[in-house]
């Protein structure tokens, strides 16, 4: 059947409770590659409880506690092998403590058609123990095949990277074992770790998720053009153009215009876009 678009979006999710300790905001920052050099007093302040600081980009592994099961949602049916994570985008209202009591709810935040497929927004969002608002995720995700409904198109595209040199360029080499590393934050897909599963997938090796990618080049800006201060980051949102292969390296080009400032990210050994339309909002 085609997506009924507003059934779908009127459908209520459940409220949950989670959060998360120290420990948890280290091994995600150990997943985007913190920690190298291992004496290095900025790497510490991502990988030691002494001084602990957390990404911007954390909240994107985040035991949030509420969720949505997509699947079997009423005015929603699509085949979910065809559904592909296209962007996301993490607002930051206060800065990330280093642990953390929440409880979150989601919704379907829209549905756009874009012909071959439609573009389902998810939004989780969350707050701390006193009810004020810490953060909110936006996932979209492309459900292809099921365009044609009859939706609205949706915005363009943004945060075209300038045509001009970059202000900065900042080098993030990854591990062979990165992806090994970073699924221990929740997401086990065998894309990820499975040579076979890879092969069935068409690639030669595992890629490194796509969060982790979007994790790797937050770090990237914040170190690189802020100085390593992760209270600066109100948002940050991304397109997953490409993929990232463990043992590469990343090159993260960025832009300052006005408060924000725009990336793109490429693989250094085979000149691939992997992260683009990239941006971060500075706190005002």
């Amino acid at each position: 059947m085609p997506i009924d678009r507003d059934l779908a979006m009127s459908q209520k999710f459940p409220e949950g409770s989670g959060g998360w300790k120290k420990d948890d905001a280290i091994l995600y920052a150990l997943g985007v590659g913190a920690g190298n050099p291992q004496t290095d007093p900025g790497e510490l302040e991502y990988t030691y409880e002494k001084n602990l600081k957390v990404l911007p980009s954390f909240p994107t592994v985040v035991n949030s506690g509420g969720g949505a099961n997509i699947f079997g949602t009423p005015g929603l049916e699509f085949n979910p092998a065809l559904m592909l994570h296209g962007e996301q985008d993490v607002e930051i209202h206060q800065p990330l403590p280093p642990e953390a009591n929440i409880t979150s709810s989601a919704r379907i935040a829209d549905i756009f058609d874009k012909g071959k497929a439609a573009l389902m927004i998810m939004e989780i969002a969350t707050k701390d123990e006193s009810g004020a608002p810490m953060f909110t995720n936006r996932m979209s995700l492309f459900l292809r095949g099921e365009g044609g409904f009859g939706g609205p198109a949706g915005p363009k595209v943004g945060n075209e990277a300038p045509d001009r040199e970059p202000d900065g360029i900042v080098e993030s080499p990854t591990l062979p074992q990165q992806a090994l590393l970073y699924r221990l934050n929740g997401d086990k897909n065998p894309l990820h770790c499975d040579p076979d599963f890879a092969k069935s997938a068409g690639f030669d090796i595992p890629i490194i998720h796509g969060l982790c990618s979007y994790g790797i080049v937050c770090k990237a800006v914040v170190d690189g053009a802020l100085g390593g201060d992760v209270t600066q980051v109100a948002r940050y949102q991304a397109r997953f153009r490409g993929v990232g292969f463990p043992g590469e390296t990343y090159m993260t080009k960025y832009w300052r215009e006005g408060n924000q400032i725009l990336i793109e990210a490429h693989s250094k050994e085979r000149d691939a876009i992997i992260i683009s339309n990239a941006a971060i909002t500075l706190r005002g």
